[in-house]
């Protein structure tokens, strides 16, 4: 049965925003370069990529995690948790909410990630062998469990409502936005810091992602290695980042004044039971949770003039997405913009999804749908409008974000303007 949100309760607004991504370590500088089709992908300059099939990366650059974090502290966390801190407390800012005002048991955290510590992992198994178990970090499990972004999120601003950290690959971020969802209208909380983080810049992960078949060997021309739907497409690339929200109920973010960005109108789960890698062809799985989403229950169907595609760039993940989307929306689909943000942030995994939902709402809020860049040749398969290679100003007012994930996992969302 398809998972879908119940659409009575309680209205799910957003009011804040927080990124930290390969264009930028916060919204503004990572929206701009998503409109003027900009690309974080560079070679790898962290480890000798020396009989890599992929020696590009999209990395996050530049970045202080001091700026949010005491100094001490940070030492002892590694980059997926500094990334969802520094995030969260973006949008907690943004929002303006005062946590010491709140009834903390009302307040909650969803923040996921696909491979949490895993180049913590990886570095202490090298000191392991070279140095013995008397030289292991000491913090090294809450340095690499999923659930330590999240926990980190409530402890700095002392929530005790629910507190969870998904996993669902690379529909993560998604999934953790529409568990706040759920938990916002079912009553459970008033407030939600939700979204998604992961870095797996390390020899290892980059490797295994190689082996999969998974990523570009366009090595050569990194920024344009990554292309989705375009015809000459030859596989992804690993990035890395967070996108973090804030979530309220509408009764709650309007008893406290906040300025409403947005509101979740929808939400669709469901997974192909395919393959553990690679997506069901056909989309069949995928168009019901793209229907679950823009058709919750019991309520009004939202009616999206821009998709965020999940789009990575592989030829059998964006064929496929393009049959879901036909499938979802029928005819209309030819209609509707659709275009993936991967070519300039690469695939940010267990954040990708939540990097999408920010950028829907800064869509909705500038009248900009972002290009899909690297689109070089058609691909008679994918047919849509792929809004190629250069921003267009169009009156957004419903997005569709796509998310999918290895295993299978579908997931989607609907953010929709507020007022």
């Amino acid at each position: 049965m398809t998972e879908q949100a119940n659409f009575e309760g309680q209205q799910v607004v957003v009011t804040g925003l927080g990124t930290v991504s390969p264009l930028g370590n916060d919204v503004g500088t990572t929206w701009q370069g998503l409109i003027t089709g900009r690309s974080g992908v560079r070679p790898i300059t962290s480890f000798d990529t020396n009989g890599f099939s992929a020696r590009i990366a999209a990395t996050v650059k530049g970045f202080d995690p001091t700026e949010a974090i005491d100094a001490k502290e940070a030492r002892r966390l590694s980059p997926f948790i500094q990334y969802g801190i520094v995030a969260a407390v973006q949008s907690v800012v943004q929002a303006g909410i005062d946590f010491a005002s709140e009834d903390p048991t009302r307040c909650g955290v969803e923040i996921g990630s696909s491979l949490g510590g895993a180049g913590i992992i990886e570095e202490q198994r090298l000191v392991l062998e070279a140095r013995g178990p008397r030289m292991i970090n000491p913090t090294l499990i809450p340095a690499i469990i999923i659930n330590s972004a999240a926990c980190a999120v409530a402890l700095r601003y002392g929530l005790h409502g629910p507190v969870n950290a998904p996993v669902g690959a690379c529909a993560t971020g998604v999934i953790a936005l529409g568990e706040a969802y759920r938990r916002i209208r079912s009553g459970d909380a008033d407030v939600m810091i939700a979204g998604g983080t992961d870095s797996v810049m390390t020899p290892l992960a980059v490797a295994a992602f190689g082996r999969l078949g998974a990523l570009s060997s366009k090595n050569d021309t990194p920024e344009r290695a990554c292309a989705p739907f375009s015809g000459d497409r030859d596989g992804t690339v690993v990035g890395e980042g967070a996108a973090v929200l804030v979530l309220e109920s509408l009764e709650h973010a309007r008893a406290r004044g906040a300025t409403i960005l947005a509101e979740i109108a929808g939400y669709g789960q469901t997974s192909d039971a395919y393959h553990l890698v690679a997506p069901e062809p056909e989309g069949i799985h995928a168009a019901a949770a793209m229907r679950a989403a823009l058709h919750p229950k019991g309520g009004p169907a939202n009616t999206p003039n821009w998709i965020c595609a999940h789009g990575t760039g592989t030829p059998l993940n964006d064929l496929a997405e393009t049959k879901a989307i036909k499938k979802a929306l029928g005819e209309t689909a030819y209609r509707v913009p659709v275009s993936s943000l991967k070519g300039g942030l690469g695939h940010m995994l267990g954040a990708s999804g939540a990097v999408s939902v920010v950028a829907a709402v800064r869509a909705i809020q500038a009248g900009t749908i972002p290009p899909t860049i690297n689109y070089t040749s058609a691909d008679p398969e994918c047919d849509l409008d792929y809004v190629p290679n250069a921003a267009r100003n169009a009156g957004v007012s419903c997005v569709l974000v796509n998310a999918f994930g290895f295993g299978g996992q579908n997931a989607c969302l609907v953010v929709r303007r507020w007022g």
